[in-house]
This record gives structure tokens, sequence and C-alpha cells, in this order.
């Protein structure tokens, strides 16, 4: 019977239908005690169920582990985005996927942001992200939702869930796709100050409108991967998939010196591939290096006619690029570094664009499909070889794993890794703590929820300040 119910699941991807605190947490072995702070994780949870919706676009809800002395409390709250309090007071779904309105929508609505997919902390705020609309500023702690924050009007438009910060820096360097309106070529990009400035933002033309999820930042260059997973208004007006796979457009990736202009961009192109999520890149010489996590088709998408793309090949596995700035090539090299499956990479964040000598991501059952059953972490060095591979007891998923350095002055990858588990014979979640260089031993401790903690997106580790 416990088996059948198991089976019946399969999933964790539905959404919770409540807000909770939770002050007191059973933990099964030993919280490091040097661990002060909050975990938050974003992901989507709509608050009512939206006829032909994607999963990706569903309300956001915040989950935050604190972490305190050796104790651990939870809380989750949904992000009020305007969206959600229309809905929330009309009682059902008022928008379908990617903001469009349902056909008896009130028409003086127009925000259908749903803050879904990252929460980072920069410049002493915390900001819920997604790729279609500015930031939204969240209370830290309370997790209260104060609205969108636009830097003083400096920025607008779309703003990227996947910012980068530079480590030396401070500096907050992020993109926007889709910059002139939907489904558009044009793309946006920009830095903010350690203190919290918008310094600069500019607008360039891609080869074609791509979904472009995540980009690449080093300590003098921008990387824009405009890939084949492609963007059409005619097709969105007709009824089609506004997103679908084009592979004959093939894969470009657009450099930018970060001190320089957008009109010298350069472009370089490749077989067509799909990539949601960079591991990390640096520069060697003239040469720029960054691994990723690639797909040969992107999945969970169509072909424009609507026909499904190759389920064997829409599996990511860590690949490294490698573009020659002083060559007489406008290719980039494609190599892969490992077969296994995987997604959601991480490294220390104190190498982020510098040379990185520790990765991790989680790695999934090849046999199964590629999201909803990603259950292992695997540690790599900076050539990929696998330092270490944990795989969790069978149904379980696991989420982004996110590492903690020990202290500010901690050798690289000396800390902790943390991630979101989801238990499936008992459908409730933990809060796993891995010591980040021995993931094999398995956690050192374990969070126990009374409940699900849904698979989600991204999450980021903000210290006791």
């Amino acid at each position: 019977m416990q088996q059948d119910a198991v089976a019946e699941r399969r999933h964790n991807l539905g959404p919770i239908p409540f807000e909770a605190d939770a002050p007191f947490l059973k933990i099964i072995g030993e919280l490091p005690r040097e661990l002060n702070g909050t975990l938050y994780r974003n992901g989507p949870n709509p608050q009512f169920e939206s006829p032909g919706a994607h999963w990706f676009v569903g309300d956001g809800m915040l989950h935050a582990f604190h972490l305190e002395n050796g104790r651990a409390s939870h809380r989750n709250r949904w992000i009020r985005t305007s969206k959600w309090l229309a809905e929330h007071d009309a009682g059902r779904a008022l928008f379908g996927g990617f903001g469009r309105k349902l056909p008896d929508a009130p028409a003086n609505l127009t925000d259908g942001g749903v803050a879904n997919t990252n929460i980072i902390f920069h410049a002493g705020k915390l900001l819920a992200l997604e790729e279609l609309h500015l930031p939204t500023e969240i209370e830290p702690g309370k997790l209260a939702t104060r609205g969108y924050h636009n830097y003083q009007g400096r920025i607008a438009g779309t703003f990227t869930a996947h910012p980068k910060i530079d480590p030396v820096t401070g500096e907050l360097v992020f993109f926007g796709y889709n910059a002139a309106g939907p489904l558009t070529p044009a793309l946006s990009y920009g830095s903010i100050d350690a203190s919290g400035k918008a310094t600069r933002f500019e607008r360039f033309e891609a080869p074609y409108a791509s979904m472009v999820h995540d980009f690449i930042v080093t300590e003098n260059h921008l990387l824009f991967p405009i890939l084949p997973l492609t963007g059409s208004m005619e097709r969105a007006m007709s009824g089609r998939p506004p997103y679908a796979w084009e592979p004959d457009k093939g894969a470009y990736v657009g450099v930018i010196k970060r001190k320089g202009s957008a009109k010298d961009i350069v472009w370089f192109r490749a077989e067509a591939c799909y990539v949601f999520h960079v591991m990390n890149a640096w520069e060697e010489g003239d040469r720029i290096i960054a691994d990723v996590m690639q797909f040969e088709e992107a999945p969970l998408f169509t072909h424009p006619d609507g026909t499904p793309t190759n389920p064997e090949k829409s599996f990511a596995r860590h690949c490294r690029w490698t573009f020659d700035l002083a060559g007489n090539t406008d290719r980039f090299q494609q190599t892969y570094l490992d077969d296994l499956t995987g997604e959601f990479p991480r490294i220390d964040d104190r190498r982020a664009g510098l040379k990185s000598g520790h990765g991790w991501y989680a790695c999934a059952n090849p046999t199964l499909p590629m999201f909803g059953a990603l259950s292992g972490v695997v540690h790599v060095d900076g050539k990929g070889k696998r330092l270490g591979h944990y795989l969790l007891p069978a149904g379980d998923t696991i989420s982004e794993p996110v590492f903690v350095e020990r202290s500010k002055d901690a050798a690289e990858g000396d800390g902790w890794l943390l991630a979101a588990v989801w238990r499936a014979r008992e459908n409730r979640s933990d809060l796993a703590v891995f010591n980040a260089g021995d993931i094999e031993a398995g956690p050192v401790a374990l969070v126990q929820l009374g409940h699900r903690v849904p698979d989600g997106f991204h999450g980021n580790w903000v210290g006791a300040q």
C-alpha cells in the first residue's frame, strides 16, 4: 500500500496550499555551530490552477530555513505580487502562462509578474527575481513583500533571475531579454555598485529572439548566450507556442568587455544546444573558459509546430565552452566533461568570475525525465573531475545545492552544502547539510519538516548580520 502511494505521487512539483511557521524543528545529527543565518529558497507555487499554464509560471513562494546556534526554524510565504493580490481578491486565476491574461480577466489588469525563480541579497536588500519583471524587494526574516525595486528609476523593463555579484568589487551585473517588449530580440544589461546605485544600463540587438535564462561574467567580459529556444509573437498570436525549439538557427554567444560598449559586441557561433545554467567562467590569457550544464535539445518545450523535442537529447551534462579572443575564428568549442545528467550548478561564490577549483550540482537518474528526478549531488574539481558523488534513497529528490563557506577567510570549498530534500515515502521535506568537501559521507545534519517544500528553482544563504 505504501509503495502504491509513492508510485502514485512520483514527483514533488505540485503546490502546497498554505503558509506556515515552524519555530522549532527536529534535527537528526548536529548542525554546525558556525552556520548562523538563513537559507532562502524560491520556486513556483500556484495560488490557483490556471488552464494550460506551465509549472514554470506559478506564483513565487519563499521558504526560509533559519539556522542559529544549532537550532533551526522554517517559514514560507507567497510573494504578494500584483498578480497574486488580484487573484487572491478574485478567488480564481486571472493569468495564464508568461503573463498572458485570461479572456475573462478584468481589463485594467496589466502585471502578471510572479517573482518565482531566485532570491539574492545585495547592498542590504533581499530581492526575489524572475526574468520578465523588475526585482521584488522582500523583508528579511518576515518575508513580507515590499514591491518592485527599480534603483531610483534608473532600471526599467526585464531583469534576469541570475545576476552575478563580483566577489572583488561587490558590483552586481545583470541583463534582461525581451528588452524592447515581449518576444523581441533586444537585450539590456547593466550594473549596480556595492552601495546599491545603478551605474550602467545599455541595450543591444541579438541575432534572434531567444529565451536567455542565464549569462556569463568574468573579470573583464560579459557573455550572452543566444540559443535556439526562440520567441515569436507571430506564433503566440496564432495560438502556437510562444517559445519553441528551432535548432537550424544555431547557437550564438555575444562577448562584450565589461568596461566597453555594446556596439563593440563580438558574436561567436557553435552547434545548436541549450543551457539554462552556468556554473562559472574565467579568463586564461586570451581565452575565456565557461562551464555550463548543456542540453543537446531544449527540454520542456516543443518545436514550432507543437511536436516534441527528442527526450533522449533533453538531459543536461557538465560541458566546457572555450572562446579564443585572439584567434581567427568565430566558432567556440563545446566539450562535455561528464556523461552524468545534472542541473543547478553552484560554486563557492567567492570565486565567481575567477578560476575555481570546486563545483557542485544536483544529479539525476538518467532513466527518468530530467526534472522531478534530481536524486543526488556531485562534487567536481576545476577540470570537471568528480571528487564526490552522493545518491538519495530511491524516489527522493533534491534541490539546488547551495555552498556556504566555513568563514570569510576559509579556503575555497571549505564549508557546507545545503539542499532541500523531498522524502517521497513520507511526502515531506528535510534540509540536508553536507560537509562540502566530503559529500559521499552523506549529510552531517538533517532538519526535518512536517510538510513538503515543492521542487523549486534557486536559493541563497544570507549570513547573520
